[in-house]
């Protein structure tokens, strides 16, 4: 964590959004990166990001040391996705009736999205490629999930590790091709 992350967190438990909104930015692809690695799911990584910055922006006067706001934030977050995992399997238990697809004429309009086989395959790829990322040593998994999974740019992933970029260009290249050959001897 930088001395400008120490400042905006001190800023933010003043009530300074506009500090809050600034942690936002720096922090949200490292914790959406580890919550789509653990949930696999785009949308539910999204909401579990977006209920971790709400938790905490209303606990932030409990953060007693600044420089542990990022993991701080990482609990806060692991405990968003075990509620929602509970809400989900309580949701299960009470779930209404199946719709009839044969009354909503918008059951009924074909789709040009890919069938059910094909979103199958997908599913089944992406949890494979997952699997095996949250396998690899954290050196190479931390890297290869803020760039492929965040989409964050070498700058960004160079910040949030405290990485130069020469060390953050062979981390990824080794960390890829680990996870190809890893992925082929899955085949």
């Amino acid at each position: 964590m930088t001395d400008g992350d120490e400042t905006l967190v001190v800023q933010s438990q003043r009530g300074d959004r506009a500090a809050f909104e600034e942690l936002v930015r720096r922090c949200a692809r490292l914790l959406y990166s580890r919550l789509y690695l653990d949930t696999g799911d785009v949308h539910r990584a999204e909401d579990l990001v977006q209920e971790t910055f709400l938790r905490a922006w209303r606990s932030l006067g409990e953060l007693k040391d600044p420089r542990t706001f990022r993991p701080w934030l990482q609990t806060i977050a692991h405990k968003a996705m075990l509620d929602a995992i509970k809400a989900q399997k309580r949701k299960k238990r009470s779930t209404p009736a199946p719709v009839d697809p044969d009354s909503d004429p918008l059951m009924r309009i074909a789709a040009s999205d890919p069938g059910p086989p094909e979103l199958a395959q997908q599913h089944e790829q992406r949890q494979r490629v997952l699997t095996i990322l949250r396998s690899l040593p954290h050196e190479y998994r931390e890297p290869l999930m803020l760039r492929y999974i965040a989409g964050a740019d070498y700058e960004t992933i160079s910040r949030q590790l405290a990485l130069s970029n020469g060390s953050l260009r062979g981390l990824l290249q080794r960390g890829m091709a680990l996870l190809r050959e890893k992925l082929n001897d899955a085949r």
